[in-house]
């Protein structure tokens, strides 16, 4: 581990964010995958679980998770999976 304060600082902060964002990939990858199950097995709140994803989605954009441009190619991977079931 470094020695200076400020580098000290920065390796916890690191080592935090990580975790968080490790976590919240972990959430919307497992809404995603929700999803994907409930539209195949043809679930009656199927809308209801894609409309969380896609949430999900959105919120990971917000935060930085993910491209923007990555949550519009998994939102519509989702919507278009909706429309063909």
């Amino acid at each position: 581990m470094a020695n200076i304060k400020s580098s000290k600082k920065r390796v916890l902060v690191s080592r935090s964010r990580t975790l968080r964002n490790k976590s919240q990939n972990t959430a919307l990858k497992t809404a995603i995958k929700k999803a994907h199950a409930a539209v195949a097995e043809n679930a009656a709140n199927k809308d209801t679980v894609v409309k969380a994803a896609i949430k999900k989605v959105d919120q990971a954009a917000a935060k930085g998770l993910i491209h923007k441009n990555n949550a519009a190619r998994k939102k519509s991977a989702l919507a278009k999976l909706v429309k063909e079931a």
